[in-house]
């Protein structure tokens, strides 16, 4: 009997979450400062290996800020820093050979880092988002796809998490990375799923 109460109590609150969630975003003002959830965020690149297949990879270390500015949402910020040498794809042989001067030469820029200039709303939790984006010494604009996910309290600790999908292409020789073309890909598809958990404003 009381396993069907507690169903009973749970059918109603979840119920009653959609509306009250929806009222709530409707009411969002201030900003919100996000840090990049390491434990669940996964920056992947794409690029094309002498056409026969596509190799991939993961940057393992990272750093990300995100701050949503509810009451002037074209006012947000994105910033992404990544470490150039925790690139990882699985090979050792090949992740050597990504650290070395050839590519990433990450004992002389140990970090690749994109600086949001603009949002653009585009509706449906949508937005590109230009910026410049830093690799091996060289700046050049980028510009982000991003999807808002979802934005809710994180139960177990009590803090607000925010989700997002991002996507963007860069064509490598633009930055200086010029090795091995046009055998191995210039364009490069960046593929990011990202979970962030406030440091700053709201909780609620």
């Amino acid at each position: 009997m009381m396993i069907k109460v507690l169903m009973m109590v749970l059918g109603v609150i979840l119920s009653l979450a959609s509306p009250l969630e929806a009222l709530a975003e409707r009411q969002l003002t201030g900003k919100e400062v996000y840090a990049l959830d390491k434990s669940h965020t996964n920056i992947m690149w794409f690029a094309s290996h002498l056409g026969f297949s596509t190799s991939m990879g993961q940057f393992m270390d990272y750093d990300g800020r995100i701050v949503l500015d509810h009451d002037s949402p074209d006012q947000s910020l994105v910033t992404i820093t990544l470490k150039t040498a925790s690139i990882m794809t699985g090979q050792d042989k090949f992740d050597t050979h990504l650290k070395s001067a050839d590519f990433f030469n990450v004992e002389k820029y140990p970090t690749a880092t994109f600086t949001s200039t603009k949002v653009t709303l585009l509706g449906d939790n949508r937005a590109t988002v230009e910026g410049t984006f830093t690799l091996l010494g060289v700046t050049k604009p980028l510009t982000l796809k991003i999807r808002l996910n979802k934005r809710a309290m994180d139960l177990p600790t009590n803090v607000m998490r925010t989700g997002f999908s991002i996507r963007t292409t860069i064509k490598r020789s633009l930055w200086g990375m010029k090795h091995y073309l046009p055998f191995v890909g210039d364009d490069v598809r960046i593929r990011i799923e990202a979970e962030a958990l406030i440091v700053q404003g709201k909780t609620g």
